[in-house]
């Protein structure tokens, strides 16, 4: 068995189990060894039922009352059994395993390990783990792996599948050069694989990390640097000399451009009529003016019988780019046709959107992913921008020049990257940085507090219901979990509608949910059809919602400060006073103190410094912070060190072997080469 066998291969795994990894993007023996923890949790010290807190995870250490009881009738074949006593009930349940009451014997002492929860004078604990105190004490002094869970898959599922495959697997010969991972003190391959997932102590998991994250830094910029040097050779027929008519159009604008965002405009024009085909990122903070730079960029390509595009990550996203470019058009007077290009369009409406694609000089085309479909054909399409995701832009240049074109590449973002780390990751492209807010915006208000604060921050949501705006609400998951705690959208959401009742409409949204319904509940918060919407983090690249003046945050220890920030950019665009409360359920004062960033500023760039500053070498526990780029372990931020290293190794590598030919390098031009594979499949382009 090696890392390209299938998935069936695996001893334990039949059909069914194949089809729950399938859905969750695992098909070989490789795809499960880089399936990687998200979190690593250690076993609390057992206390007895009356020391149990509410809430939060709990050992508890006692003897089984009685015999474990099935419920009968239950369709989940339900199973319980009583600890505690008398005075304190404390019942334990189980579902789907009637071999529960088998493993019990009334009498004897075991450890339970699950969340607690108290429903009136009953303590309750849903599917805990059981263990006999000798095997509790051995694992208590390891760290455990947590998964991501999707499509049907439970975590020891998951720990069971990685075991069997790091013992039956042949060992992955090494391709790192002996002196690069000697020089940045890098553990070896194998050692790392077997350690990220089952470590054998905080320090061997931290060294396990920083060499997978190398690794992952490495092949993204050489990559990114060969795919620079293939592409800056690309020249264009599509030379768009200067002219005055965008001077024209920002003199009619309600409202006068910053310094940024013309500068921004002039790096785009001297791009586009240098005779190179032009590969620029626009970096913004949320809320700085970049779509009407988009715009802007777009007018001065048509106005000289060129298309322009504009690419954007959600359907939503793109029809409310449709509009306001469609209503800027319309203001100014202009006569560019408009068109739409998403999924979601019936076949008529496709085919009408075909037909003027192929015929229509100057168009300006908003759309989604379909635009760089097959069947799509342009006339004289000069300009490409993507809205929102960097990595879109490395498969789109390449669908485009295949069809014989070398367009204008413009890329927008709205993470606030230091700029030395992000001339590394955007390594293939120019960079221009919009680093000033419209005067126009309020500054958005913020507070930090603990979860004693939710009363008052529903009455003050209900308030500013009822004077006409609308609410986010953010949680953490989808549903409860049984090893991960924390809020979940939809118990959440089941509440606040029992809470307002009739005084507001509650939305949900997450990021199960299939696209068509995501859409429909998004165009209903839009049109306010909604008033608070309980959604997990798939808002983070959402819509413009002018009205929206509140986000609540719950458990806003578990996010990054930068995915903090992009989340609190969902508010504060309309006219109107808008407040960011965030909800820290940790009750860590070190936590507390990360928040307070972002409590003091509104500053994009100054946070994400700062968030460099506070976090430690071994500080990675928990959600995975940048979620704009398509690494599975790395973070942008806390392994700004680690990216730095592989950007110098990268450039040596390059420097003295151009072509990786020489044999040292010949493992580590293969392996790059199934990274380029594996990375396109990730982008399911």
């Amino acid at each position: 068995m090696n890392i390209d066998s299938s998935i069936r291969e695996i001893k334990g795994i039949g059909t069914k189990t194949e089809e729950l990894f399938r859905n969750a993007g695992v098909y070989t023996v490789g795809d499960i060894l880089l399936y990687f923890p998200r979190d690593y949790e250690r076993y609390p010290k057992p206390v007895a039922p009356a020391e149990a807190v509410a809430d939060r995870k709990n050992a508890i250490v006692a003897k089984l009352r009685q015999k474990p009881v099935l419920i009968p009738g239950s369709r989940l074949n339900m199973v319980t059994a009583e600890i505690g006593s008398d005075d304190l009930r404390f019942r334990l349940s189980w579902f789907r395993s009637p071999f529960v009451r088998s493993l019990l014997k009334p009498g004897k002492t075991y450890i339970f390990y699950g969340i607690v929860r108290q429903k009136k004078q009953m303590f309750t604990m849903d599917q805990p783990e059981i263990f006999e105190p000798e095997k509790y004490e051995a694992v208590s002094a390891t760290l455990q792996p947590v998964y991501p869970l999707s499509g049907g898959l439970n975590n020891h599922l998951i720990q069971r599948t990685v075991q069997t495959c790091l013992k039956e697997m042949a060992l992955t010969l090494e391709y790192l050069p002996e002196e690069l991972r000697t020089r940045n003190h890098l553990c070896e391959y194998n050692f790392a694989i077997e350690n990220i997932h089952f470590p054998q102590d905080e320090e061997s998991c931290i060294a396990a990390r920083n060499r997978l994250v190398f690794d992952e830094f490495l092949f993204f910029i050489l990559s990114m640097r060969f795919g620079r040097e293939q592409s800056a050779q690309f020249e264009t027929d599509y030379r768009i000399k200067d002219h005055d008519f965008t001077d024209h159009i920002l003199r009619k604008l309600p409202y006068q451009l910053t310094d940024a965002q013309l500068r921004a405009f002039e790096d785009i024009k001297k791009d586009m009529k240098s005779g190179c085909a032009m590969q620029r990122l626009i970096q913004g903070d949320v809320g700085s003016g970049k779509t009407i730079v988009a715009f802007l960029a777009m007018f001065h390509a048509a106005h000289q019988g060129y298309q322009a595009a504009l690419m954007a990550p959600t359907d939503v996203l793109a029809r409310q780019h449709y509009e306001k470019l469609t209503a800027l058009c319309r203001e100014q007077h202009l006569s560019f046709p408009v068109v739409l290009l998403t999924g979601s369009l019936s076949a008529r409406q496709k085919r009408e959107a075909f037909e003027m694609l192929a015929s229509s000089s100057g168009a300006l085309i908003v759309g989604t992913h379909a635009l760089i479909q097959e069947k799509p054909e342009y006339k004289n399409l000069a300009l490409v921008i993507t809205d929102e995701q960097h990595r879109f832009g490395v498969k789109q240049r390449e669908t485009f020049s295949k069809k014989g074109m070398h367009p204008h590449i413009l890329v927008m973002s709205a993470t606030p990257i230091p700029r030395t780390l992000a001339i590394i990751l955007y390594g293939d492209l120019d960079i221009s940085v919009i680093d000033q807010v419209p005067a126009r915006r309020l500054p958005i208000k913020n507070c930090v507090v603990d979860t004693g604060f939710r009363q008052k921050a529903y009455t003050f949501i209900l308030k500013e219901i009822q004077a006409g705006h609308q609410a986010y609400v953010i949680c953490p998951f989808v549903e409860a979990s049984e090893t991960l705690e924390g809020e979940n959208v939809l118990d959440y959401s089941a509440q606040l509608k029992q809470l307002f009742g009739a005084q507001c409409t509650v939305g949900c949204l997450h990021g199960k949910m299939k696209p068509d319904e995501k859409n429909e509940i998004m165009e209903a918060f839009l049109k306010n059809e909604i008033q608070v919407l309980v959604s997990t983090t798939v808002v983070e690249v959402g819509v413009d919602v002018p009205n929206a003046t509140v986000i609540m945050i719950e458990n806003a220890e578990r996010f990054g400060l930068a995915q903090l920030h992009q989340l609190r950019g969902r508010v504060g665009r309309g006219s109107a006073q808008s407040y960011c409360i965030m909800i820290d359920g940790s009750g860590n004062k070190k936590q507390n103190k990360r928040l307070e960033i972002l409590n003091k500023t509104n500053d994009g760039f100054e946070i994400a410094s700062q968030d460099l500053k506070l976090r430690g070498p071994g500080d990675f526990f928990g959600i995975r912070q940048s979620g704009e780029f398509s690494f599975r372990l790395a973070d942008i931020f806390q392994d700004s060190d680690l990216l730095k290293k592989a950007a110098y190794e990268a450039g040596l590598v390059i420097k003295e072997d151009h072509q990786l030919e020489q044999e040292c390098n010949f493992k580590l031009k293969k392996r790059l080469e199934a990274y380029k594979k594996d990375f396109s499949r990730q982008l399911n382009l």
